[in-house]
């Protein structure tokens, strides 16, 4: 076999099948070996957005999504995807094209140091050889997948690509983990028993995260919560982690509404950290209450001090927790849902009557879609409400990039999940200065036949900044642009389009008849207003 055979035999032998990139002449070779080996090549619009799909791959598969990209201005266009995968937990490959060896020493044209250019953003980095590649794919597959997972790059030079490997065993180093005991440390003089840690506990509440989404947690997490009587909060990428119609969860944190949340946290007595990633927190951890860190990794951030932490399997550590505690439930149900109504309450504020509001179109989307329905949410005020507003199931079913927070991502990721899903409901927020960042790949989803529904928040600003200079009586300056024609757009880019300016329009445009082999996309024509009560 030559080194992109490898390769590809090494995805194969993982079950990925998709590959997203731009190529250029030094992947001309991956091209046609991909080719043969059945492989779906995705021609994305750019490097960026290419990189996008592939984090949002690894979102929903736990595989590693691997993007390609060419050399010099092509790896340096995947940079930002690189980033956000490493900050999002994302497992990722990325695979950069380079100049022949004997040249690259001296030669200066296009050429880029990879290892200099990605190892900040990156779990590692590593150039492809023909009497390396076989060891390289397996430590890049496995580096990729640990906890915590994120992107490996690897070079591939030009007259690597095709030659003969001379490392050419396919041999798959373990990806899954076994189930063993869970280790527990604890601070000097502090009780070393989360479970009877838990039992002095008045008012407990959990903080769920991505980590959890990772371990399968769901069926613990509730079943620990519903015993025990616990509220769970979750964080934003741990949307549905719990489902959102279970009588004990109690909010996403730092979405719209944060400080209602945040006080509900301070007002508790201990918090039990489950798989939570401090990567997400966008405002700063404040509660006093002690805490204890569950997780498959040790609580290294320290953003919160932790007086015990059990790491290992969370699902087994939260079920022997279950088992070990009895008795009435800490909290209410009733109390439970009186915080939740709160929560809606004032999710609500600031509607203006007779506008199409923002928390009209998260409502009116969530009211026409069925309950596993997949979303994508872009970065924006939008986000902060479909965090917080959207109603989630089950878990992977609200993708968002909250560690970098990079706009431009939920297209390209709704592109991802419909490709993975087929069937199942898609749909995409996001809002109209994050489209602009990536508008060409509607034009990939309506070639591949993906019925997406896009929906644009439209309000022509960059509504988080403009709320900045607004809160400081600075004009807005540097943050509105000239509206663009959704329905044109749309139609030049081979989707089906309408604009919609009320909640009867949305409806009607969300209830009629869709193409199956292209997307729909939505202009809702927003009334901000709400933004500015909210923010």
């Amino acid at each position: 076999m030559n080194t992109a055979e490898v390769i590809t035999e090494y995805l194969s032998a993982v079950g990925i099948r998709h590959v997203f990139g731009y190529p250029g002449d030094p992947n001309v070779e991956f091209l046609e070996v991909a080719r043969k080996a059945g492989l779906e090549f995705v021609l994305a619009r750019r490097e960026g957005t290419a990189g996008l799909m592939a984090e949002a791959y690894g979102q929903l598969t736990g595989r590693p999504g691997v993007c390609m990209s060419t050399l010099g201005p092509g790896s340096s266009n995947l940079v930002n995807a690189v980033a956000n995968a490493y900050l999002d937990r994302a497992p990722m490959l990325a695979l950069s094209g380079q100049i022949e060896g004997r040249r690259e020493a001296t030669f200066t044209h296009q050429v880029l140091d990879h290892n200099r250019l990605f190892s900040p953003i990156s779990k590692w980095t590593a150039k492809l050889r023909p009497d390396n590649v076989g060891a390289v794919l397996r430590k890049a597959l496995r580096t990729a997948v640990a906890e915590r997972p994120g992107p490996v790059h690897l070079t591939v030079p030009a007259d690597v690509v095709g030659a003969e490997a001379l490392d050419s065993e396919i041999r798959l180093p373990p990806m899954e983990p076994v189930i063993g005991a869970a280790q527990v440390f604890a601070s000097s003089g502090a009780l070393a028993d989360p479970a009877k840690r838990l039992k002095r506990a008045r008012k407990p509440v959990i903080v769920a995260g991505i980590s959890a989404v990772r371990a399968g947690a769901t069926d613990a997490l509730a079943a620990l919560a519903a015993d025990a009587g616990i509220p769970v909060v979750v964080a934003p990428m741990a949307k549905g982690v719990i489902p959102e119609d279970h009588a004990y969860y109690a909010g996403t944190l730092d979405m719209a509404c944060s400080a209602y949340v945040w006080d509900f946290l301070k007002a508790c007595d201990l918090i039990l950290c489950v798989g939570f990633d401090a990567v997400e927190l966008i405002k700063p951890w404040t509660p006093a209450a002690p805490v204890i860190h569950v997780d498959s990794t040790p609580n290294t951030d320290q953003i919160y001090a932790a007086e015990i932490e059990v790491v290992g399997s969370i699902p087994h550590i939260l079920e022997d927790i279950r088992q070990s505690v009895n008795g009435r439930p800490k909290w209410p149900r009733a109390r439970v849902r009186t915080h939740r109504e709160g929560l809606r309450k004032l999710y609500y504020a600031g509607r203006v009557a007779g506008a199409l509001n923002p928390t009209d179109v998260i409502d009116a989307v969530r009211a026409a879609m069925p309950a596993e329905a997949v979303v994508t949410t872009d970065v924006g005020s939008h986000k902060l409400l479909v965090g917080q507003g959207w109603t989630a199931y089950g878990p992977r079913t609200v993708l968002m990039t909250n560690g970098l927070s990079s706009m431009g991502y939920a297209l390209p990721a709704s592109i991802s999940a419909k490709l993975l899903l087929g069937a199942a409901p898609v749909v995409c927020f996001t809002g109209d200065g994050g489209l602009a960042m990536v508008q060409g790949e509607l034009r990939l989803a309506a070639s591949l036949g993906l019925a997406l529904v896009v929906v644009v928040f439209r309000d022509d600003s960059l509504n988080r900044i403009e709320l900045k200079q607004m809160a400081r009586q600075y004009p807005s300056f540097g943050t509105r642009f000239d509206a663009t024609d959704t329905e044109a757009l749309a139609r030049s880019m081979g989707c089906d389009g309408i604009e919609v300016d009320d909640a009867r329009g949305l409806e009607s445009a969300l209830a009629a008849p869709r193409a199956a082999d292209r997307p729909l996309v939505i202009g809702a024509k927003i009334d901000p207003t709400q933004y500015a009560a909210q923010f």
